[in-house]
């Protein structure tokens, strides 16, 4: 029996995957024209499924600050802080990250996986309860395994039920670390946090939100739903990603706790794993620069999140309960999400396909992303590709419109 046997459930449904068509797994860009553009098999395609949000992944200044970097600094760390050292931009990004967050601690992790999986591990351990949202990502769950601390999983975004399982643990002992995220990466549903925040007061224990997908999205400040929702003070840690808004790669948990540098020689995922590079580090610094100072950064990504969402939903195609820079598309079952996902990669337009087990309640899903770098008429275009292969896939006669 070889290592691998374990896996072979999953290659009769790759197999059909790849019978009809394009592998997702392996699309293989020629190049990436823009943020909103890309080249593939020689033909030009809209970028609707890179999780993009500000479209800063050729902007201009964090290109020149990335390129000055490496040439300053060289290619790479080529090692843990803890080993090799930090550089400067590890302490100048960290410090401007607490900042942003009004956070007296931050620390930067070299993924934002990473940062879940090395924070909250660190946070909770044996004879401790960690309490998740039963959506949570991967990252999340992998973070409890690691972790070793009794996980209990709550109905997803329902506050009556993480009451309910905190007052089951009535006066047990251990810490309790109540996970949620701001914007959930499939549906790009959003978490009803200020009721959270209400539970989490009365009933006690640490609150932490994953802002992954909403930092650089909501808030006035772009803080993500913490600042939205007016709770900022319940929440005791709040981890990111510089992966989404801030186009680059990376991750970061803030805090205002005490003895939080101990975070730094507990935390395994940190303390083993080769820092950021200058030049990564250096073009997160001018992106959450840029964050900070251009407001219209925002109000472009949300109009954009409602025209391609309103036009989705008023054709009569299933969605998610509201407007978010995440839109999916429920599909009937996975072999018609397949298919409408080749046709419209034939027609021009990249997202993701997303199929069970990853998806919640095994949806099949068809999942795309806005950014603030696309225009409207790319947005009509998009739209306008969905309901021809909506009609010729029958996907909008008996669809039936998702409430609000």
């Amino acid at each position: 029996m070889g290592l691998l046997d374990k896996h072979l459930g999953y290659r009769a449904p790759l197999d059909g995957i790849r019978a009809v068509g394009a592998d997702p797994s392996a699309v293989r860009f020629d190049a990436v024209l823009s943020p909103t553009e890309g080249m593939l098999d020689g033909r030009k395609v809209i970028l609707l499924g890179t999780n993009n949000y500000l479209g800063l992944t050729f902007d201009p200044e964090c290109i020149e600050a990335s390129a000055a970097a490496v040439r300053e600094w060289g290619t790479g760390t080529t090692g843990s802080r803890f080993a090799n050292g930090t550089f400067s931009g590890h302490t100048a990004l960290e410090n401007a990250l607490a900042g942003f967050y009004g956070r007296k601690h931050a620390m930067v992790f070299t993924t934002g996986y990473q940062a879940n999986l090395g924070g909250i591990s660190a946070l909770v351990g044996r004879g401790d309860h960690l309490i998740l949202d039963a959506d949570s990502h991967a990252s999340i769950y992998d973070a409890a395994k690691l972790s070793g601390a009794e996980v209990i999983r709550f109905r997803h975004n329902d506050p009556d039920d993480l009451a309910k399982r905190l007052r089951r643990l009535g006066d047990a002992p251990g810490g309790r670390l109540i996970v949620v995220e701001g914007i959930y990466s499939m549906i790009g549903d959003v978490a009803p946090l200020k009721e959270f925040a209400a539970v989490k007061r009365e009933m006690g224990g640490y609150l932490l939100v994953d802002e992954a997908h909403s930092m650089g999205v909501l808030g006035d400040k772009g803080r993500g739903l913490a600042e939205a929702a007016g709770v900022e003070a319940d929440v005791d840690f709040i981890v990111g990603t510089f992966s989404k808004s801030l186009g680059a790669v990376g991750g970061f948990l803030v805090s205002d706790e005490d003895n939080f540098d101990l975070l730094r020689i507990v935390s395994r995922p940190y303390m083993f794993t080769a820092s950021l590079p200058p030049a990564v580090i250096a073009s997160t610094l001018k992106a959450l620069q840029r964050l900070e100072d251009d407001r219209d950064l925002r109000v472009r990504l949300s109009a954009n999140a409602d025209r391609l969402y309103e036009g989705l939903r008023d054709m009569g195609f299933v969605v998610g309960p509201h407007a978010s820079p995440i839109t999916a598309v429920v599909m009937p079952d996975q072999a018609t999400a397949v298919m409408m996902w080749n046709a419209l990669l034939q027609n021009g337009v990249y997202l993701n396909l997303a199929v069970p087990p990853a998806t919640p309640d095994n949806q099949a899903l068809l999942r795309s992303s806005v950014s603030a770098a696309h225009t409207p008429a790319q947005i009509d275009e998009v739209l306008a590709v969905f309901g021809r292969l909506g009609q010729e896939f029958g996907l909008l006669k008996h669809s039936l419109r998702a409430s609000a």
